[in-house]
């Protein structure tokens, strides 16, 4: 039987998601919550993975808001696209205290409800373009995959640098 365009974008989120898990999980615990020297904004595993927990839950916010009608501020009230880089330095901040095991409690949680919602969708809902008003122009998928697949490679090549700069240190 031919997989849906929704199984497909469920089971490469999920394929990237535990690849990034892959990656943590391959440096000794002792080590997994080292911050490297880069000039980037994230500098451990603990901030990539609460800026993906963040972004999870501005999708479950716009979502939440979109499907009862309202027009969501996205991404976020105060925040408009072209300020991203303050929003996310600010997400960075707000979690400094956070510990590595809650990152990735936190993450994975927001993982599996975000696994959840593009379940409760068929292909027609997630794919069409205005099918739903609050998406504008543009498609559920657009979301769904900017705040997964995309987010997770992305995160993946990040966590990548991180661990080699800690095996090597």
């Amino acid at each position: 039987m031919d997989k849906t365009k929704q199984q497909i974008l469920l089971t490469n989120a999920e394929k990237s998601f535990d690849e990034l898990l892959a990656i943590i999980a391959d440096v000794p615990s002792r080590k997994r919550n080292q911050s490297v020297e880069t000039a980037e904004r994230d500098k451990n595993f603990r901030d990539v993975l609460i800026h993906l927990y963040e972004w999870h839950a501005m999708l479950e916010r716009w979502y939440r808001e979109g499907m009862d009608g309202d027009t969501p501020d996205m991404p976020v009230p105060g925040y408009k696209w072209r300020n991203l880089n303050q929003l996310n330095q600010q997400i960075w901040q707000q979690y400094q205290d956070v510990k590595l095991a809650q990152a990735i409690k936190k993450v994975t949680l927001s993982h599996y409800r975000i696994m959840r919602l593009i379940e409760s969708h068929n292909d027609e809902e997630i794919f069409m373009k205005k099918y739903y008003k609050w998406t504008k122009t543009s498609n559920l998928y657009s979301y769904f995959a900017a705040n997964t697949v995309d987010h997770y490679n992305w995160a993946i090549k990040k966590c990548e640098k991180i661990a080699e700069l800690i095996k090597a240190g």
